[in-house]
This record gives C-alpha cells, structure tokens and sequence, in this order.
C-alpha cells in the first residue's frame, strides 16, 4: 500500500495505521484527499498526532470526505451543531461509547464515518479500541453467513442514548444483519452491542441468544487495534466496517475534545490497485 503524499504505519496486520506526513489544520490538497480516501479504505481506521484543531477546522477537515451529520444528541453550539464536546471528568456518570457500538446504526442513514480529535487526556488510560467487521464477518462458518444474510435487525437509539437522556426521542431503524461495504464490496457483521436490540422474526429468546454470540464474536481480540491517545491525536474511523470502545478506565481524570461524524454519501476517487 503506497500512497503519494502520506505515510502509514500499521497498527495491527487487521485494522489501523497511523498516518504522517499530513497537516490537518491547514487546507488539504487533492491528493492528499485521495490518499486519506484510499488509506481509509485499506485500514479501516487511520490516527493522526500532533494536529492543532478546534471545532471550525476539524468540521472543515470533515467536509472533504462529505456532508456532516448532525447527533442524535446535542451538538456544540447554534454556530457548530454538527460538532459535538465529548468531554468526561469526575462529575461524569456516564461516558460516550462506553461500551462496543458501530455510531448511530439506529439512523435509517448511518454515518460513513466520525473523526474524533482530543486535546486534553488523562495521565493514563482512556484508550479507544477498533475491530474490524471484515474480519468478524470472515471469521464466521459458511453456514452461519448464510443464514445471516436472510436476516434484518432493529438498532434502537434509546439503548445508548437513554442513559444521557431517558425522555429523548431517538431514531430506530432496521439494517441487514450482513451489509456490503459501497465501497471495498466487502461484507461486514453488522449488528452491536449499543444499538442493536432485536432480530426480525426471531422469538426473543432467539434473537438474544444469536446476538450475544455474534456481540462476543464481533468483539474478538484477533480483529482488533487499540489506539493509545496522546494531546492533540485524531482517528478517523469508516463506520460502515468497524466497530469501537472507549474506554473508561481514567476516572475522575479528565479526557476531552470534538467529534464530527459523516453522511454516508461519499463518493471517493477511484481506488488504486
């Protein structure tokens, strides 16, 4: 894998690579785009250090992949509402992705990707882990694909959302259970632990038995990279084939920053071969 202006070092021979070369706060080139575009689908995700942003620039760097969305939960400000503080302290109860989750699967549109950029972290701790779904999807028997293909599930806002706020009205959608990526033409596993609350047309007791084995499958260490955060890093995540847990080991230290997540309408240049 080679690309023209970037460089990237692979985390794991799975899923991840940290990228170099690349100044995120100023305006990018077209090449650089493409190689970011490309390095995106050959990693899954890709972490940048040292980069100086705040909420205007990281929704800049945003937009050279697509439209932002805008959270199911309260955006930064009326001047940045696709922007959203993603802050934890000893007065939190809660954390954002405490637990494994694909962003907003419960949007009839999920997101192609979230970037994430943290300027303050906590002395130790407070890592973030990725799994591949490619490799969870290949990883299971030819039999089992191909009963999941004929399966459709419910992703329910409410069972991440509703912590934060339980009078919420959150969306709810119903995704396949094994998607293709638009892009790679790859399948993934597409159901989570944060989202997903049922399988269409199983009994309930069923469908919680097939979920939890695909949860514990999708969450296997041999698909995953954990990314150890240091000020002022950035991961740029495709949601459409990974899946990811903050982790919150770091109470009541503080970690901080700005996230922007990504419609799914992205029409990247040509792959390279």
């Amino acid at each position: 894998m080679s690309y023209t202006t970037i460089t990237a070092a692979p985390l794991t021979p799975t899923i991840g690579a940290v990228i170099s070369g690349v100044d995120l706060a100023k305006p990018l080139q077209d090449q650089q785009i493409r190689d970011l575009q490309q390095a995106i689908a050959d990693h899954q995700v890709i972490f940048f250090r040292d980069q100086q942003l705040d909420p205007a620039s990281l929704k800049r760097v945003g937009k050279y992949f697509g439209e932002l969305q805008i959270h199911a939960l309260k955006g930064l400000s009326e001047e940045h509402p696709e922007v959203r503080r993603l802050h934890a302290d000893e007065n939190s109860k809660h954390v954002s992705g405490e637990e494994w989750h694909t962003d907003m699967s419960c949007a009839e549109k999920p997101p192609m990707g979230s970037i994430l950029y943290l300027h303050t972290i906590p002395p130790l701790g407070g890592d973030t882990i990725f799994a591949s779904m490619y490799a969870a999807y290949d990883a299971l028997s030819e039999g089992m694909k191909q009963y999941l293909e004929t399966l459709t599930a419910v992703h329910d806002g409410m069972l991440a959302f509703g912590r934060f706020d339980k009078s919420g009205k959150y969306p709810v959608a119903e995704h396949p259970v094994i998607r293709t990526h638009p892009i790679t033409g790859k399948k993934v596993l597409y159901v989570n632990r944060g989202f997903t609350s049922h399988i269409v047309g199983l009994s309930q007791l069923e469908s919680d038995s097939l979920l939890n084995y695909l949860f514990q499958h999708a969450e296997n260490a041999y698909f995953q990279c954990r990314f150890r955060w240091e000020p002022h890093s950035v991961a740029f995540w495709d949601n459409r084939c990974t899946q990811h847990l903050a982790v919150w080991d770091y109470f009541p230290q503080v970690r901080s920053g700005y996230r922007v997540q990504i419609e799914d309408d992205f029409k990247p240049v040509e792959m390279a071969a």
